[in-house]
């Protein structure tokens, strides 16, 4: 399966694992809670999934690369104590708690979260000194005398032996009680991601193009050589950064990442390519209504593979605009909670501003005990602390106006908050205008032809563009959405009757 129906698999799982019965009990008992084994190819975002499953579900997570561990910190240190047998007294070795076990209890008292994700990474690369403790770990959910405590759900993963000399094959008695889910790379699903997360859109369009080239690893006569998604994803990060330092990229550093010399190659020749197209075509023109001959002429004449790249760059100036539109609605909807709970501050009669500085740093407080703790999303973070800073400016502002006054604050708030909306209202208006214009522009050289049917699938595709299209849809989207889907259908069907023509002139 591909990482998104087994990041689903873990999801489910966690579900009916953690699930009670009317006696509040786990309806599956804690010896028939297999512990989940992900086995797949190294870079397909196995790690990754864990704090979105856990975020999603509600729960806590710990997480812990094996292959950094000894013994001593699986199962603890040993120690020795006294212990009474009959009439005599006996020195025996016992063992303090496992720093990995303790990492759980501390988790549950930090976040108030009593059930959670136990992910241990690369466990089949254990060392030989750890390898029957992860054995016993997997069988019976505890690290030498110290148990996974009730509610925690033990999450595994490693990979195939082909892809790793320190590989250790489990035993059938081991296999027997976990659940396996062997993950294997898929292109489309990682896409996905890569427009949530906003990977660099040339390398979006050249896989687009270049499929196959997504993730290979390879034994040549040189040695190994890999394309995984991670790599795709930090060269991604790597190229927006050296683009903001006007740094040129170079062969010699995608080949850092992508440690495939033909597809380093290939891609360094497709990026040169991308930024010319991007400086050839008025994108903003486009946007704006304004036909330019030029960009029409240019895109007519042509091949086929800049058409693709003409098309997702076009898709990545729309999203772009539709991404912050949304961020900045997110933005208020996150400041219009604070203000929610601060207007019964302004409105008492013992209103005071210290009250109001006290609360705000309260909110800060807790954002960031939140991202320390991973229960905010990565991409999510930016927008907290913005609402954090606009409550700020908001009441600092509000106060030197208005003193002590705290309804006329308020109101002052009020005011900030009412124009901040208008404004976002305009925007998305704005925004829809332009995903107008594209459509004009591409319907008028290309009708309803395949151009036009990848540009309704790459919108209704996209993370950023579905987000915004959900909120303030959009006439021409809706209209061409449903023709060509309608269109496709009636050519599918045609196919199906041809096909059963030939099936029955066959007989």
């Amino acid at each position: 399966m591909n990482i998104f129906e087994a990041k689903q698999e873990i999801k489910n799982t966690l579900k009916i694992y953690l699930t009670k019965n009317e006696f509040g009990e786990y309806a599956i008992s804690r010896v028939r809670q297999r512990p989940i084994l992900l086995i797949g190819a190294p870079g397909l975002g196995k790690t990754a999934i864990m704090s979105q499953i856990a975020k999603e579900v509600g729960v806590g997570l710990v997480s812990y690369s094996i292959t950094h561990h000894t013994r001593q910190s699986a199962i603890g240190l040993p120690f020795i104590t006294d212990r009474k047998y009959g009439d005599d007294c006996y020195k025996i070795t016992e063992y303090t708690m496992s720093e990995i076990i303790a990492s759980v209890y501390e988790t549950m008292e930090k976040t108030g979260k009593k059930e959670g994700i136990l992910f241990i990474d690369e466990i089949n690369c254990a060392s030989e000194t750890l390898a029957p403790t992860m054995l016993q770990f997997l069988q019976l959910k505890q690290f030498g005398q110290h148990k996974v405590p009730d509610g925690w759900v033990v999450v595994a993963a490693g990979n195939p032996p082909e892809y790793n000399k320190s590989v250790k094959e489990f035993d059938t008695v081991t296999l027997d009680r976990i659940k396996l889910v062997n993950v294997e790379a898929d292109y489309k699903v990682w896409k996905k991601y890569a427009y949530e997360y906003n990977v660099h859109n040339a390398i979006i369009s050249y896989l687009d193009i270049n499929e196959n080239n997504f993730y290979k690893v390879e034994t040549t006569v040189e040695g190994k050589e890999i394309v995984t998604a991670r790599g795709w994803d930090d060269l991604s990060q790597v190229i927006t950064m050296y683009e903001q330092l006007n740094i040129k990229v170079k062969k010699s550093l995608v080949l850092q990442y992508i440690q495939h010399k033909d597809v380093a190659a290939h891609f360094t020749n497709f990026y040169e390519l991308y930024n010319k197209y991007k400086n050839d075509y008025n994108f903003d023109d486009i946007l704006a209504g304004v036909l330019n001959t030029a960009d029409r002429d240019k895109i007519m004449r042509a091949s086929f593979d800049e058409k693709l790249s003409f098309l997702s760059m076009l898709l990545e100036k729309v999203a772009s605009l539709m991404n912050a539109c949304m961020r900045d609605e997110t933005i208020t909807e996150l400041l219009y909670n604070y203000l929610k709970q601060l207007r019964e501050f302004y409105q008492s009669e013992d209103f005071s501003y210290t009250s109001v500085v006290d609360y705000c740093a309260e909110a800060e407080n807790i954002i960031t005990q939140n991202i320390a703790n991973g229960t905010i999303d990565k991409k999510e973070v930016q927008n907290y602390k913005n609402a954090l800073a606009l409550l700020k400016k908001y009441t600092e502002d509000a106060n030197a106006s208005s003193g002590e006054d705290g309804f006329k604050a308020f109101e002052k708030i009020r005011d900030y908050f009412s124009k901040r909306a208008s404004q976002e209202e305009k925007r998305a208006s704005e925004v829809n205008v332009s995903l107008d214009n594209a459509f004009k522009f591409i319907s008028s050289i290309f009708g309803l032809g395949q151009e036009l049917i990848i540009f309704v699938t790459e919108l209704t595709y996209n993370y950023h563009s579905i987000r915004f299209l959900a909120e303030h849809p959009n006439a021409s989207y809706l209209r061409y959405n449903k023709e060509l889907l309608f269109d496709q259908k009636e050519k599918a069907l045609i196919q199906d009757m041809t096909k059963l023509e030939e099936m029955v002139k066959e007989l």
